[in-house]
């Protein structure tokens, strides 16, 4: 009749499906009763096969390889490791023009945003430089984004800063602090690239939306408020990065504020803060807020070159060194008391940038339609890293302003990054004497304006909208950012958001069911009005996975339910409880200690005179059930496939015993 019966039965009393629905005397309208079927014998090696397969090739990436020749196959390969093989062999004179315009742009940006961000990690500027020419050329060469824009960023540029800066003093041991920056710079690259090439990219998902969402609000004020020190041109600076000790620090040491500096970076702010709202509000002026900063470096190195010795109050960059980059594989620093602190400040630097640039590279594929593969992004933005470390460059990955301004300016291949390399390039060989005097407090400014945008508030309302829980993870690595520090944070977002997933599977969500009249659907009483109990059934739905984390849980629960049932058929004078039916349809896996939880669960509620059914086990479930022996100890006749089928046929049954109680 059940999970074990052969056949199917049909009882008389019970409508064809094809007629006008109808509930019976017992509220549910009659069913063919079918067997529980089992998924087909799979060999062990073949079901562990399928099952890693699932967890690390979910997209089936050798399925192109199917029928194919030996040399189409080696084609294949070559352009799945080498994307560049791919777009280049199609490539024309018009996608050259469209990548040369955004290439162009996209420099502009860089080249101020590369020096800034150097400024903020504690390192010299020409150091933002490097970076914005050798690692754009690496992922051109391995990426797979069209739209991706590859150079430093700001959290982790303010991550690195602050983690080596706690040890090391850059002021005071300046080669010692290139030494290290450099050698986590190769450790965050090797970290990236292992994700990526062990098919491990879904353990960057563990910092959820709501996490990253409070992180970068909390870490673009901490960037921001470091900015107060080159704005207000403070010599006598905290180095610490929270909330409170920043502030202090600026009112602290207000005799040193400089007039001058304060109003000649408002005046940039403003102009930079009207042309991004201008890009804002109408697209098609992109071009306005992506050439502002090169336009503010321009001109206020301008005025203050005719200005020159009136200029009080105003620090300068002064002498930057000519020339491509220098190699750096002799500093990479791999024993001593420091390599604890590299390989700790690589992993983090190297998770913010992954997650930064994976998403924004999915954000901007999903515009255009194309599909973007999240490990080899991984091994792309890993290998750009560590031939970075040895080529004088800090930790880079996808910028989300500059992947913008490429989207927007047309890019349609990663050769956008190759043009502005290029740009850089030249910067470098002939353009670096003119940026001796460029303000130091429009670096600041640059910060400022990138920053504004990483604060989402509309994001942290639409969370305390949708889930309180999301939300109070947002504040918790938001706060945790703001007012311990970036490092702290971080590790408290991760905290929370595993607290997140443990809560979710230690205490699975277990509903109560009832039928939707006229149909044999089964829905939450709490989601549906119109949803009715079944007399003498509770019918609970287990939304989720039944592990050892959450076995004890489910029995407690369960038999709260029933408890609270059972006390309230008695208030309402209804009929007396006698089946207890667990819709097990959405538990798509369980582990031993779940199976001894069922069992468990059978004795206590056969103790009492009641009888667990199970209703809709995916094929998992009723294969490890089997295998167990739990179906036999379960019975098989209480296992069924759907909810209506085991209402009508514990129904059926309770009518065929009442004329023997009468008699």
């Amino acid at each position: 009749m059940g999970g074990g019966s052969n056949r199917v039965e049909t009882f008389p009393e019970f409508q064809d499906l094809e007629s006008p629905p109808r509930i019976s005397a017992h509220g549910v309208q009659p069913l063919e009763i079918h067997k529980v079927a089992f998924q087909q014998k799979q060999s062990t090696f073949r079901a562990l096969k399928q099952e890693l397969g699932e967890i690390f090739f979910p997209d089936d990436p050798l399925h192109q390889f199917k029928n194919k020749s030996f040399s189409t196959k080696l084609l294949l390969a070559l352009q799945y490791i080498f994307p560049i093989i791919q777009w280049g062999s199609e490539y024309n004179l018009q996608l050259l023009k469209s990548d040369a315009i955004s290439g162009l742009t996209i420099a502009s940006l860089a080249i101020p945003q590369g020096i800034s961000y150097a400024k903020l990690a504690n390192l010299p500027p020409i150091t933002g430089l490097y970076s914005s020419f050798v690692p754009p050329l690496v992922y051109s060469v391995f990426g797979s984004s069209k739209d991706l824009a590859v150079g430093p960023v700001s959290i982790a540029s303010l991550v690195m800063g602050s983690m080596l800066r706690d040890q090391v003093n850059p002021d005071l041991e300046p080669i010692l602090y290139l030494q290290l920056a450099f050698t986590a710079t190769f450790f965050a690259g090797v970290f990236q690239a292992s994700l990526g090439f062990l098919r491990l990219g879904f353990i960057v998902d563990y910092l959820s939306k709501a996490t990253l969402v409070g992180f970068m609000g909390g870490a673009a004020i901490i960037v921001s408020l470091q900015q107060l020190k080159g704005l207000f041109d403070i010599v006598h600076f905290t180095t610490k990065m929270d909330f409170v000790s920043v502030i202090v620090s600026v009112f602290k040491n207000r005799t040193e504020w400089a007039w001058q500096s304060v109003v000649f970076g408002l005046c940039f702010l403003a102009f930079l803060l009207i042309t991004r709202h201008i890009a804002m509000k109408r697209p098609k002026y992109f071009w306005v807020s992506a050439a502002a900063p090169l336009s503010s470096v321009i001109l206020s190195t301008i005025i203050l070159f005719a200005l020159k010795s009136h200029a009080h109050g105003i620090d300068i960059i002064g002498r930057l060194e000519k020339g491509v980059n220098p190699p750096s594989a002799d500093m990479l620093y791999f024993q001593g008391s420091y390599l604890g602190l590299v390989v700790k400040t690589g992993i983090v630097t190297g998770i913010l940038s992954l997650t930064e640039g994976i998403a924004v590279g999915r954000t901007f594929a999903s515009l255009k339609n194309y599909q973007v593969d999240g490990n080899k992004e991984m091994m792309a933005i890993g290998l750009m890293n560590m031939a970075g470390s040895c080529t004088s460059c800090y930790v880079t990955t996808g910028s989300f302003s500059r992947s913008a301004v490429n989207y927007n300016a047309g890019s349609k291949t990663a050769a956008s990054n190759i043009v502005m390399a290029s740009v850089v390039l030249i910067t470098m060989l002939f353009l670096m004497p003119l940026f001796y005097y460029t303000p130091n407090v429009i670096l600041s400014v640059i910060i400022l304006t990138a920053v504004v945008g990483l604060i989402d508030f509309g994001a942290a309302v639409r969370l305390w909208k949708v889930d309180k829980l999301d939300f109070m993870a947002c504040l918790g690595a938001f706060f945790g950012v703001l007012f311990i520090s970036v490092e702290i944070g971080l590790m408290v977002a991760l905290g929370i958001s595993m607290l997140k997933i443990l809560m979710h599977v230690t205490r699975p969500n277990i509903v109560i069911l009832g039928n939707i009249p006229g149909t044999q659907n089964y829905r939450s009483l709490g989601q549906y009005r119109e949803a009715i109990r079944i007399p003498s059934f509770i019918i609970l739905g287990i939304e989720s996975p039944l592990y050892f984390t959450n076995s004890m849980y489910l029995q407690e629960r369960v038999l709260r339910w029933v408890r609270e049932e059972e006390e309230r058929a008695i208030d309402m004078n209804e009929s007396e409880i006698n089946y207890i039916v667990l819709d097990v349809s959405a538990v798509t896996a369980v582990d031993t200690s779940g199976i001894e939880a069922l069992l468990e669960l059978k004795k206590t509620l056969n103790s009492r005179s009641l009888q667990l059914v199970l209703a809709n086990p995916v094929a998992g479930v009723a294969q490890k059930l089997r295998l167990s022996e739990a179906w036999e100890k379960l019975e098989s006749e209480c296992i069924y496939m759907c909810v209506g089928e085991a209402i009508a046929a514990f129904s059926s049954m309770s009518k065929c015993s009442e004329p023997d109680m009468r008699k």
